[in-house]
């Protein structure tokens, strides 16, 4: 009976998180909507606005417990399902368009980029691993290479929320600030979807950042970012190796753990790639593509609403002066390697 109670509290739990983030979609549909009417034209689109409106709520107004469940469905298994849905909408001719040069690029921009940010961190002064979880955080796909890779090396709390405290911030920020760059810097769609994918942290914030370039945008910087996560396994493979490396002298950290095969290779990874396959075996039908993409658009609103909603600007303050630059500075060499790599293929 107990245990009935539970799961029907739960339930609750799960729909009245899920209702919240809904209601700041439709809210930043509205606001579209009225932008469109008034303007002309909505200069900021529903994906950014609902990270706006669920930062401003989450800001004036913080969710207690009851909400966190369907919050924390929103931002993940909700942006699952759009990420495997977006699937429908690439063509194996756009993987092919982007050659084997530039996917095996997107790996190497990875690897350098770890490897720039560590230092960074390290002549910061921050501890081993905390400076590496900031350099996988930065490099691969944000807190969830972050929570990836912390049982690997063996991070303690301490260093796991030291180095996530600064990433829902940043990533709003980048998420605004970078379409507009690439507005007023006159960049192409094709190379600003590729910046776009190799710079952002999570998949939904390079769908938010790509948009205002059309589909080709979005297209090209969801399967760069893919590519990024997919780096995931490897590196938390030679992080296994190379953890005892990552303690200062005398400090103790917590046990280290294999990964396990979802941490390196996400499910929502495979069924976007088969959904690609599909598509281009004419397995998924032509009538399909649209809505699928429709469907996959609004999801990723919804999640993103969640990502607002759990994003506190007031943790910038908190998260130390020493990390947050490193974290910037991390970004910024990320993205000067990233755009050395599209301007080396010739995309740009």
């Amino acid at each position: 009976m107990a245990a009935s109670i539970a799961s029907v509290v739960t339930r609750r739990d799960l729909l009245r998180g899920t209702l919240l983030c809904i209601a700041v979609t439709l809210a930043a549909m509205t606001v579209e909507r009225i932008e469109a009417l008034v303007f002309g034209r909505a200069w900021l689109e529903a994906l950014v606005l609902a990270i706006l409106i669920g930062t401003l709520v989450r800001t004036a107004w913080t969710p207690d417990a009851r909400w966190q469940p369907g919050i924390r469905f929103s931002a993940k298994t909700v942006l699952e399902v759009a990420v495997v849905l977006l699937g429908a909408s690439v063509s194996g001719a756009t993987i092919v368009s982007a050659g084997p040069a530039f996917l095996g690029g997107i790996a190497l921009v990875v690897v350098t980029a770890i490897g720039a940010s560590y230092g960074i961190g390290r002549a910061l002064g921050l501890r081993p691993r905390l400076a590496m979880l900031v350099a996988c955080g930065n490099s691969i796909c944000g807190n969830s290479a972050i929570a990836a890779v912390a049982p690997v090396i063996g991070a303690d709390s301490e260093d796991v929320a030291a180095s996530i405290a600064f990433t829902a911030v940043l990533g709003v920020i980048v998420v605004i600030g970078l379409p507009m760059l690439a507005l007023a810097a006159g960049i192409a769609p094709l190379p600003f979807g590729a910046l776009a994918g190799l710079t952002v942290y999570a998949v939904p914030q390079v769908i938010a950042a790509a948009a205002p370039l059309g589909s080709a945008a979005v297209q090209i910087g969801t399967l760069t970012k893919l590519v990024r996560v997919l780096m995931l396994g490897p590196v938390c493979v030679v992080l296994a190796f190379l953890a005892p490396r990552l303690r200062d002298a005398g400090e103790s950290a917590e046990p280290v753990v294999k990964p396990r095969l979802a941490q390196l290779v996400p499910w929502f990874i495979i069924g976007f790639l088969a959904l690609v396959v599909a598509r281009s075996a004419g397995l998924v039908p032509e009538a399909a593509v649209a809505p699928a993409g429709h469907v996959a658009t609004m999801l990723t609103v919804v999640s993103m609403a969640a990502l607002g909603l759990g994003c506190d600007i007031r943790t910038v303050a908190r998260a130390g002066g020493r990390v947050t630059a490193a974290v910037i500075l991390s970004l910024l060499v990320l993205g000067a390697i990233g755009w050395g790599l599209i301007r080396l293929l010739g995309l740009a």
